[in-house]
């Protein structure tokens, strides 16, 4: 291997989290980065003196094109847009945890969508990467009190005053336990127990598998799982596992994925389900469930 490959290969795990997390799709994501050790390649790295921060501004940039691209045509994507979820353990090292924590969840990624390409970029780099803001101010080619502006909108667009990750892992792992079994005994009562009032379902089949925009109450989605175990049986198969960081279910019915759900949680009860039905979102997941 190369010089130029091993410094690159020191940074990929970094700028596919930089990618990842703009751009919400593992193939996106990868195709950023190919494109990164394109340019990494055939640039003049004798007159580069950083090569981290290259490659980190070279990877943000054409992140950042390459979202104005994608929400072009996601405002033409058949129902909800929810981001390509991954399997990804829990973080176990500090440096893990700064590559992919919390802010790596499939929740918190929907919940960027709501912010332009640059305010995106310059969030990540201060709140998650610990950026400072001239460094990001040279990053998107704009003034250090620009990008001051630019995250403080992008934190009160996603209500930054809520503190995200609250809630501890096990708590959530525990009412996930108690949901699943709910389901399998075709627990209405126990589902709807484990449901706050206000919960909300919201589905991304992609227009190629029928899936609920949104529903709303406890009752109206206690009774949607226990329709779903009356209906398949022993067909259904619901299975426990993390992906991007946090416990979700995958639900299989006759050996095939079907779904990969992501739920919050206020502690004591879930409150959302993400729930990704999109085929050629669920892809990458089924194969790597399948080689397990």
């Amino acid at each position: 291997m190369t010089d130029s490959a091993i410094s690159f290969e020191r940074h990929r795990a970094r700028l596919f989290a930089i990618a990842y997390r703009m751009l919400g799709a593992v193939a996106e994501a990868e195709d950023v980065v190919q494109e990164a050790w394109l340019r990494w390649h055939g640039s003049d790295q004798g007159a580069v003196e950083n090569a981290e921060a290259w490659l980190v501004t070279t990877t943000t940039r054409l992140s950042i094109d390459r979202l104005r691209a994608v929400k072009i045509e996601r405002e033409t994507y058949t129902g909800v847009w929810l981001p390509e979820p991954m399997l990804m353990s829990a973080p176990e090292t500090p440096e893990q945890a700064h590559e992919f924590a919390d802010d790596v969840s499939v929740a918190f990624l929907y919940t960027l969508e709501r912010l332009s390409p640059d305010a995106r970029a310059a969030f990540l780099m201060r709140d998650v990467f610990d950026a400072e803001y001239d460094d990001i101010a040279q990053t998107l080619e704009k003034t250090p009190a620009a990008v001051r502006q630019l995250v403080k909108r992008a934190r009160q667009q996603l209500r930054d005053g809520t503190p995200r990750d609250a809630v501890p892992r096990a708590t959530l792992h525990r009412l996930l336990t108690a949901f699943t079994d709910a389901i399998q005994r075709s627990d209405f009562h126990g589902l709807h127990a484990l449901l706050s009032d206000q919960a909300e379902l919201i589905g991304d089949g992609g227009g190629k598998i029928p899936s609920f925009r949104s529903l709303v109450g406890a009752k109206r989605l206690a009774q949607l799982f226990y329709a779903g175990k009356r209906r398949y049986g022993d067909a259904m198969r619901v299975e426990m596992v993390q992906v991007n960081g946090q416990w979700a279910l995958l639900r299989y019915l006759d050996g095939q994925l079907e779904s990969v759900q992501s739920y919050e949680t206020d502690g004591e009860r879930l409150t959302r389900v993400l729930v990704q039905r999109n085929p050629d979102k669920l892809a990458r997941i089924a194969a790597d469930m399948a080689r397990r």
